[in-house]
């Protein structure tokens, strides 16, 4: 990707309703005016690429660095900034980016990681930024060290996604990633137990789990997401939220105790 790719949007109530139907139903139905809840400007500008710019696995390939030969393509994390609210309603134009690209070679052989920086306007004015982080691995890399989490916060909330969650996830942003709907890609090409739970759906998960708590009229100022090991179809997820005045905390933990995702939402 070279100059900032720029698309223009009308933040429509569909993509929201069918989110919160899905993963939110305790929040009101969404009608234009209202404000859209953080994070979810990530529902909207949804992937589309002609079937030829997508790479073997269904991820895009314009948005992927030059050069890059690596087969495997992970979510690994991101950093937003919430400037104020997006409105139901509101025209938004979406610039993005490409953004630092840093080559390593660790235990899991040659990795790539790669930023894309992406940044929402309203009237001109920036209203978020938020950097998205990607790793490229090579074909049978292995997982990364077990790191185990108690699920403990002032509030807990649990979820068992199966293929109907991973499914609406892809619809509503576009997403063709085959680990979250292949099961033959997932397993035999890319060597992971089952499906892939999206990482920006969990996300997603847990700042809506802080959010919950935060209070009238609360809106964050920065979150910082970052996804540590995968999580599987048909298994809990536990998110555990550890409220605080300046910043909250969550985490996410598989089923077998591992510790998934961590996040810091900044008041």
């Amino acid at each position: 990707m070279g100059a900032a790719v720029s698309r223009v949007q009308r933040i429509d109530p569909a993509p929201a309703q069918d989110y919160r139907g899905t993963f939110a139903p305790w929040l009101p139905e969404p009608s234009v005016g209202d404000p859209l809840p953080p994070g979810w400007e990530g529902l909207y500008f949804p992937f589309s690429v002609g079937i030829d710019g997508l790479r073997p696995d269904g991820t895009p390939q314009g948005d992927a660095p030059p050069g890059i030969d690596l087969p495997r393509r992970m979510y690994a994390g991101e950093d937003t900034v919430f400037h104020r609210p997006i409105r139901f309603g509101d025209t938004v134009e979406q610039r993005v980016r490409q953004g630092r690209v840093i080559e390593k070679t660790g235990r899991s052989g040659r990795l790539v990681f790669a930023d894309l920086e992406r940044e929402y306007l309203v009237d001109g004015e920036p209203v978020v930024e938020s950097t998205w982080h990607d790793v490229f691995l090579e074909e049978g890399a292995p997982p990364p060290p077990v790191q185990r989490a108690e699920p403990e916060g002032d509030r807990v909330y649990r979820l068992i996604p199966d293929s109907r969650h991973l499914f609406r996830f892809s619809a509503i942003t576009f997403n063709t990633h085959r680990v979250h709907y292949d099961r033959y890609w997932a397993q035999r090409v890319e060597g992971l137990q089952d499906l892939l739970v999206h990482g920006p759906l969990t996300r997603l998960l847990m700042l809506d789990a802080v959010l919950s708590g935060g209070g009238p009229g609360r809106t964050p100022a920065r979150c910082s997401f970052t996804a540590t090991a995968p999580l599987f179809v048909d298994r809990e997820i536990t998110v555990a939220v550890t409220d605080g005045t300046d910043e909250s905390q969550a985490v996410a933990v598989s089923e077998d105790g591992r510790l998934a995702a961590r996040a810091t939402v900044h008041w």
